[in-house]
């Protein structure tokens, strides 16, 4: 087998296998993980189930769970409505569904009536693909399928062809009018799976306080949001797993009413010949490869998703720039060479235990 397709196999398989999220949460109970990654997260209590309720469900291609502190007789009620809302978020956004919001907008190029959700998440994409200066751009769906297509005929694709279909990548090519979104150039298409999850996230915290709970925390495969305390009083901790030992944390950080997302591909540390990521840049239509990992903290679960796949796409230098430069987010990134670097007020999250 000459490399070339040695190279094809390797990314093939890293792409089956690829790790995104790379979190072990660590609440007030230990958690183990599979080997699978954390989309495969396994919690076991060994608190009072008075004092905490957690379930998890498959949603979104990866394990949701769902925590909250509470001694309410409703609460298992209000989990399964917090569910409800991430599968009806899911259901509008999916491109795998032809009816979806989405996938009527891919194939028609434009859908009608639609709902304040997608409205609101395409807005918000626009913004990031704007102050990131195109590293996010929701329009990469055609470079993503292009990839997709090759690597399954055993092949890559030539420059050529990247380049021709890189014209279809344009954000600034999606208007949104009256109720209406539609593409400015035949043959976009989008997907929201950088941002959406995120979004998800963030819909079914609102469901939880709506419904009057101060304390937990909902997490999609590693992009969480946690809110309130535990139970004791102290902070939700959360780990940044070491990728040579999924026991054990690089940091610890100790988070409450925050978010914390990451993006990246541990599988390049164990093989230095599967180069290629899973990540594309959408100016380029190539791989990301200058970082390992990027996490963020922010504000909203959709704001950490987003800027975690950007700041993947960046890079170190330009990534933790754009991260100064907004207000209440810090980051910390990993290299290929496994270099740490740390946005300014990072180090107050640290936990010291």
């Amino acid at each position: 087998m000459d490399d070339h397709h040695k190279r094809t196999i390797i990314y093939l398989f890293a792409l089956i296998v690829m790790t995104v999220a790379l979190f072990t949460i660590y609440t007030h109970f230990p958690v183990g993980t599979d080997s699978g990654g954390s989309d495969n997260l396994i919690a076991e209590s060994n608190v009072n189930s008075n004092d905490v309720i957690a379930e998890s469900q498959q949603l979104m291609g990866t394990i949701v769970t769902i925590e909250i502190v509470s001694t309410k007789t409703n609460a298992e009620t209000t989990i399964n409505s917090a569910f409800k809302e991430i599968d009806r978020i899911e259901k509008l956004m999916t491109t795998f569904d032809s009816n979806s919001e989405i996938g009527i907008l891919n194939a028609e190029g434009q859908v009608d009536n639609v709902s304040d959700d997608l409205t609101y998440v395409i807005e918000q994409s626009i913004y990031y693909g704007n102050i990131s200066d195109g590293a996010f751009d929701v329009t990469i769906k055609p470079i993503l399928d292009l990839w997709k297509t090759k690597i399954i005929a055993g092949e890559y694709p030539t420059g050529q062809e990247i380049n021709e279909t890189l014209t279809l990548v344009n954000y600034s090519n999606i208007t949104l009018e009256n109720k209406t979104i539609y593409f400015n150039a035949e043959g976009m298409s989008i997907t929201v799976d950088g941002i959406a999850k995120g979004y998800a996230v963030d819909q079914a915290v609102k469901v939880l306080k709506n419904n009057g709970y101060v304390s937990g925390f909902v997490n999609a495969g590693g992009d969480g949001m946690y809110f309130g305390t535990r139970p004791d009083g102290s902070y939700w901790k959360v780990g940044l797993r070491n990728p040579e030992n999924k026991s054990q944390s690089i940091v610890v950080m100790e988070i409450s009413d925050k978010a914390v997302a990451t993006s990246g591909n541990y599988e390049r540390y164990f093989n230095e010949s599967a180069r290629l990521s899973h990540i594309s840049d959408p100016r380029t239509g190539y791989s990301s490869q200058s970082l390992l990992s990027a996490t963020i903290i922010a504000g909203s679960a959709m704001e950490a998703d987003t800027l975690a796949t950007t700041v993947f796409v960046l890079g170190p230098d330009k990534g933790l720039e754009l991260i100064e430069n907004i207000q209440n987010t810090e980051c910390i990134l990993i290299t290929p060479e496994n270099d740490i670097r740390k946005s300014s007020g990072f180090d107050t999250y640290l936990s010291n235990t």
